[in-house]
């Protein structure tokens, strides 16, 4: 039958298999798409089957590739995120303060303020402080994120209203900064945020809404067709984002294809599950599920949160928290296996990463269905012990490459905490694929750029792509880099893989034609240019949804 799209005259990244290497011969250079699928993959012969209204995209000499996928992000967060006090890609104090305050003057009216987006290097002499912020909004709660998520920076304003003061404990999972005199200095992590979130209105439906339309707009223009959304929760008081994103499917709004992780709340215990199984049934679509669940079992190196095997160096006298205890959460994982659930955790340090794939062992010692294709995210620090595990255990090592360089943040935050050894754990790919781990790949937005192309930039050069901030320093443990093909597999059949979509991440007869159009071929490029290259055109199920 006639195709209604043949793409030809480039080199053709097919995905995972022996011709996805750049020394596979003769690589494909055309694909032909009828009815939304892959009918036929080849060299340019395949143009002999258009017809009057096939329409043909001319690569010329540049990479089809399957659509990226992103297999751990925040999209909703994310494009919120843009419509707040957004200080993203801004470096210094001053930068900071001047923004909010510019915030603050636009929107007289909103009895409080949110914003996110800094970044610890700018605040070289220790954490950001509530007397700081009162100097720009002294008389309204004012919550900022930092950029990863992990730890918030509030005004007085903010404590006073979430009732947190000299004699507020810390919570078992997360702590609050106080002055010698053990005054709340205005630095929250973790679950010591929870107060002041409180205090703040929750998201509209129609604010929902929007974000899930505007996340779905920037990713396609990054050549993403799918993504796992790692948080999906059921908010107190405000709606799930997951609301947002069944409507946006049910009325054919919904253009790329979601996987959704269902939040473990950490505060309650097993008689959560049948209201998440409850949940999972709601959400389900057809372009959006939730099969998996989040399990966040650390926090971040910088701040002291994530769970390691041996105490921090410096001012951290302490090895982390381990938000769910190891024994309860085996018991977790054997019981949400059996429910059918995947496993989606958050691991950091490299205790959090051992009692995650304690976990899974001890679900799949009791397997009776299929499997579940658990993964483990962020695995930024993993003893060498462990490495071999992830293929053992047939867990998915979910990673985001562009975290594995020498930015400001590693070398004047995360290495003096860790020690010059340890610091050498970190982010193993280069081991983990060696030992046979299924690697996926993902970004964690907002905490760090979404774009595919700069995460592969990272994980093939272990440093930052020019333009960058950090960009220029040494390669970070070059010897853990990844080669381009497999850096794309990652973010290509690996996502696609761990978000259950299989008949996508790879471009073969009968899969989904999910595709992207690279401006260059990354497999013939100097590596050091990889970060250059841009996403022309992106098409899902053979429709375009971006062009450039």
């Amino acid at each position: 039958m006639t195709p209604e799209l043949v793409f030809h005259g480039g080199r053709v990244f097919t995905g995972a298999g022996p011709d996805a290497s750049p020394a596979s011969a003769p690589p494909a250079t055309a694909v032909a798409v009828r009815e939304g699928r892959i009918v036929a993959v080849g060299d340019d012969g395949l143009l002999a089957l258009a017809g009057p209204g096939t329409r043909t995209v001319d690569l010329g000499g540049r990479l089809l590739v399957p659509g990226f996928q992103d297999a751990h992000a925040h999209p909703v967060f994310g494009a919120l995120e843009l419509s707040s006090c957004h200080l993203g890609g801004l470096t210094t104090v001053d930068e900071y303060l001047a923004a909010v305050a510019t915030y603050a003057a636009s929107h007289p009216h909103d009895a409080t303020l949110q914003g996110a987006g800094w970044m610890q290097s700018a605040f070289p002499d220790g954490p950001p402080t509530a007397a700081l912020l009162d100097r720009v909004v002294p008389d309204r709660p004012l919550l900022l994120w930092g950029n990863d998520g992990h730890r918030a920076w509030v005004n007085s304003a903010a404590l006073a209203a979430a009732g947190i003061d000299a004699s507020t404990p810390d919570p078992a999972d997360g702590r609050i900064e106080r002055d010698a005199s053990g005054r709340p200095t205005g630095f929250l992590l973790e679950g010591a945020v929870a107060p002041v979130l409180a205090i703040l209105p929750d998201a509209t439906p129609e604010q929902l809404d929007a974000a899930v339309l505007r996340a779905q707009q920037h990713l396609h223009a990054l050549g993403i067709t799918a993504w796992q959304d790692a948080i999906l929760s059921r908010a107190e008081d405000g709606e799930d984002p997951a609301e947002a994103y069944l409507r946006a499917d049910r009325a054919g709004r919904l253009t790329a294809k979601v996987a959704g992780a269902l939040w473990w709340d950490r505060t309650r215990g097993l008689e959560q599950i049948p209201e998440l199984a409850w949940r999972r049934e709601r959400f389900r679509g057809r372009r959006f599920s939730t099969p998996a669940v989040k399990i966040m079992q650390d926090g971040i190196i910088e701040s002291g949160t994530a769970a390691l095997l041996a105490p921090y160096r410096a001012v951290h006298a302490e090895s982390g928290l381990s938000f769910v205890d190891p024994g309860l959460l085996r018991e977790i994982a054997v019981r949400l296996e059996a429910e059918g659930f995947q496993l989606h955790f958050h691991g950091i340090g490299d205790r959090a990463v051992r009692e995650s794939l304690d976990a899974v062992a001890a679900a799949r010692a009791t397997r009776r269905g299929p499997d579940p294709r658990h993964h483990l995210a962020h695995v930024q620090l993993v003893d060498p012990a462990d490495v071999p595990r992830f293929a053992e255990l047939g867990v998915t090592a979910n990673i985001q490459p562009y975290w594995a360089c020498n930015d400001p943040l590693m070398v004047e935050h995360t290495v003096p905490v860790l020690g010059e050894e340890r610091a050498g754990q970190q982010y193993p790919f280069g081991s983990l694929h060696a030992a046979g781990a299924r690697l996926a790949a993902g970004s964690d937005w907002p905490v760090s750029t979404p774009d595919p192309i700069a995460g592969i930039h990272v994980a093939v050069n272990r440093a930052l792509p020019a333009g960058h901030p950090g960009s220029g320093a040494e390669p970070f443990l070059p010897g853990q880099a990844l080669d381009v093909a497999t850096a794309l597999e990652a973010y290509t059949a690996g996502s696609a893989y761990v978000n259950g979509f299989d008949d996508t991440g790879r471009i073969a007869p009968g899969f989904a034609a999910d595709l992207a159009v690279l401006d260059r071929d990354l497999l013939a490029i100097p590596a050091e240019e990889i970060g250059a290259a841009r996403v022309d055109q992106t098409f899902v199920d053979g429709v375009p949804v971006f062009e450039r």
